[in-house]
């Protein structure tokens, strides 16, 4: 693995304790320059690892917590009047930073919701006319609920199709949860030194666009897309936005691994994080069945011709 990844990946994981695969698939979510999605139970971490993520590499971080009441403005920022200079000044929201916590997304109204998305796609936004470029880089990281519990507002397919990745925490095991009782999580994130700066990440990021991808690696990406289009069983077929996103993750899982060459085993790493909510709009419809993504995999032979 990179040597300075590795190293970030361990500082983060002495906060979000007993979660190395999801960290490492956080990682590779933002490497890939995407937008990651957390859905999962109160109290498992979400903002823990929102938080430790950006510490660790050195990016401006703001939390928007999105309840009911939340307007767009409250988000992106207004023009305020100026008595002294006769004139209106901006005044930035907090989504005017790197790294963007959209904590618990799907308990704000849809025209809040919305008002993410040029952000999210464009990495500008559009206020009385003038556009307004965000920093660079620039990533959401949003948190959402399970759909069955109250207050919660389900996000529509073009907003979740512009997060590149999404993962679930889950419960933590018996022995991570018994060194979280024991205190060994409590060291603050501000003591945390930055593992590297954001222009060494952004050159990472850069890195990743050279990694080698053959026309077999190609081909098995487009037959997993394919089948999701072909085949009776899954309600959302991936899109050519999907398939990008796929060959994007797969570029980036391989570098974090110190590849410079993606392979059949990257692909499925990142898959399931990448396609199934595209596919399918809440982990909760899972109710013990095989995953859309599993399914997939199993019906398409990397080797086959």
């Amino acid at each position: 693995m990179h040597p300075q990844l590795q190293d970030a990946i361990k500082q983060v994981s002495e906060q979000v304790i007993g979660k190395q695969q999801q960290i490492k698939l956080a990682f590779t979510c933002l490497l890939a320059n995407g937008h990651l999605l957390i859905e999962d139970l109160p109290g498992m971490g979400k903002t823990t690892l929102s938080h430790a993520l950006a510490t660790v590499l050195g990016l401006d971080f703001s939390r928007i917590q999105f309840t009911s009441d939340l307007l767009p403005a409250d988000m992106l920022g207004l023009n305020i009047f100026d008595s002294a200079k006769q004139s209106f000044e901006f005044h930035p929201g907090p989504i005017f930073n790197q790294l963007i916590l959209a904590d618990e997304i799907n308990r704000a109204s849809p025209k809040t919701q919305s008002a993410l998305l040029e952000a999210m796609e464009e990495k500008q936004v559009s206020l009385d006319g003038e556009t307004r470029a965000l920093p660079t880089p620039f990533f959401v990281i949003g948190t959402q609920n399970p759909m069955h519990q109250s207050g919660t507002y389900p996000l529509p397919e073009s907003q979740l199709d512009r997060f590149l990745m999404r993962i679930q925490l889950g419960y933590p095991d018996w022995q991570a949860e018994k060194k979280m009782l024991l205190g060994h999580d409590n060291t603050t994130l501000k003591s945390k030194p930055t593992v590297m700066s954001v222009s060494h990440f952004i050159e990472m990021q850069q890195q990743i666009t050279q990694v080698n991808v053959s026309e077999p690696i190609l081909d098995y990406i487009l037959k997993l897309v394919t089948h999701s289009r072909e085949t009776d069983g899954f309600p959302n077929p991936l899109s050519p936005r999907a398939s990008k996103a796929l060959l994007q993750a797969s570029k980036a899982w391989a570098f974090l691994h110190g590849r410079d060459y993606v392979i059949p085993e990257d692909i499925q790493a990142v898959l399931p994080s990448v396609a199934e909510h595209r596919m399918r709009a809440a982990l909760s419809d899972f109710n013990g069945q095989t995953s859309l993504s599993e399914k997939l995999l199993e019906a398409i032979d990397p080797l086959a011709a």
